[in-house]
């Protein structure tokens, strides 16, 4: 007999009811009624939103467990929440949302080997003389793998992060250093990495700490002169993960305690993972021993998301919250925010609220007000290409001379200033600049940023280029 949505729903019942109390069934079960089965996806419609909140913080296990006993490893849930309609119409809409089954990420039990009668812990810093260790992750559940889609601009970020999820301090890629500009994703590829990880290998201790905080925490640990415990804490680290590490230039003290954890934990197989805003080549006073570590391993950049890529991300966003909007709203907002992921959410999201409060349907007109509004309110992004534009326009060249093997003193000379500026004005890393201005190298680029600072302060006639050419960029 083929299994219809009803026949599915009613088996769950029966293993669902011998399995919670006769009360938490008939407040949390009852209400829930059987609306369509999919291939291997069942939907169920619940009365509202709390309603599919509390299932699935207190009873996703349960479902999935009586899922799964129904139509194999596959099952998936997808809740139907039946709204009143705040358009006018009568009739009521649904909103349709995916179950993540995914709780907290539990904290890891760790055994100490000190012996003393201190029973204080202060979280993630160790104090002597606790045994048993609970160590808070730090990690968020909701930053996983399925949420960070692939695309052009972060495929090989993302394999790397996948394969070092599969296989911790493993892999080549130890450490892995995640970079690029802000609001492309590092943080949420990071906690990803954790949270798989943890998913894989439960007994394995990670943390994720921001450089910033791991910095706090070394002066407390030198006021308090308890410095060895703050290493021997890190230490115990099977997965370490530190966010935004370029924080750590110029603090000599917190790199010098940093290399020495992070020699502890490569020698010992243990996984390091870094997010950082910049290339090592281009991060400033940081030790050139821990620079070499950050090269051992695999630097992958993350670059801004193309269309195609934005298109998808908008559709998740929409999926996840359970939110239909026109094909033609969600490529027209695709294609005014395109300078990373985190504006790009803030724009759908901003476009689901002003119709939600203000009771507008969602149409291309209150999207072009919104894009407009939220366009307006971002700093406009400089491309290496309109730097070299302004740069030629302005010395009367074209773009291919600035670009070409010319050593002409003036062509050289603009060549420069559109590095210098290029370094200026883009997250860019120096090896990107180089190979968009003539294909050049790092070095190159780094040349041609001295040159321009010695120059400004020692020729007139070139630091009028400067303030003209800053003047027309900043304008």
């Amino acid at each position: 007999m083929s299994k219809t949505a009803q026949s599915v729903w009613n088996n769950c019942l029966s293993f669902i009811k011998d399995n919670v109390h006769d009360q938490a069934y008939r407040t949390w079960f009852e209400p829930i009624q059987s609306v369509e089965l999919n291939d291997n996806a069942l939907s169920i419609q619940v009365p509202s939103k709390f309603f599919y909140e509390w299932l699935e913080e207190h009873y996703v296990k349960l479902l999935k467990v009586a899922l799964t006993k129904e139509l194999g490893t596959g099952a998936k849930l997808l809740y139907k929440i039946k709204m009143e309609n705040t358009y006018g119409n009568k009739l009521p809409f649904t909103e349709q949302i995916p179950s993540y089954n995914r709780t907290a990420v539990k904290p890891q039990e760790v055994d100490v080997p000190i012996v003393n009668k201190n029973p204080e812990l202060k979280n993630p810093f160790v104090i002597p003389g606790i045994r048993n260790l609970k160590i808070e992750s730090q990690l968020n559940a909701n930053y996983s793998f399925d949420n960070f889609l692939e695309g052009d601009s972060n495929r090989l970020a993302r394999s790397a992060g996948m394969a070092v999820a599969n296989k911790p301090g493993g892999t080549s890629f130890n450490p892995l250093l995640i970079f690029g500009g802000v609001g492309l994703g590092k943080t949420h590829l990071a906690h990803a990495i954790g949270v798989e990880i943890k998913d894989k290998y439960p007994e394995k201790t990670v943390l994720y700490i921001s450089a910033e905080i791991f910095t706090q925490q070394y002066i407390d640990s030198v006021k308090k002169n308890t410095r060895n415990d703050f290493i021997h804490f890190y230490q115990l680290i099977d997965v370490l993960i530190i966010d935004d590490v370029q924080f750590l230039s110029g603090k000599s003290g917190t790199q010098d305690v940093f290399f020495h954890i992070f020699n502890h934990l490569h020698q010992n197989g243990k996984q390091v993972i870094l997010t950082s805003d910049k290339a090592p080549v281009d991060m400033q006073d940081i030790e050139q021993r821990l620079l070499s570590r950050f090269k051992w391993g695999l630097s992958a950049e993350l670059h801004q998301p193309d269309y195609e890529t934005r298109i998808s991300i908008l559709k998740n966003i929409l999926f996840r919250d359970g939110v239909e909007i026109p094909d033609e709203i969600v490529e027209y907002v695709a294609k005014n925010i395109k300078s990373n992921v985190r504006e790009l959410e803030g724009a759908i999201i901003s476009l689901i609220a002003q119709s939600s409060f203000n009771k507008r349907e969602v149409n291309i007109e209150l999207a072009k007000q919104v894009v407009e509004k939220f366009v307006k309110n971002v700093k406009r992004e400089i491309s290496i290409d309109y730097i070299q534009k302004i740069v030629s326009d302005y010395f009367q060249l074209d773009v291919e001379t600035l670009q070409s093997k010319t050593r002409k003193r003036h062509v050289v000379q603009a060549r420069q200033l559109a590095m210098f500026f290029a370094k200026k004005f883009t997250k860019a890393s120096l090896a990107n600049i180089g190979s968009q201005i003539g294909d050049r190298d790092h070095a190159t680029v780094l040349h041609a940023c001295k040159t321009v600072d010695n120059l400004v302060t020692t020729d007139k006639q070139f630091r009028k280029f400067v303030d003209d050419i800053n003047k027309k960029l900043s304008l």
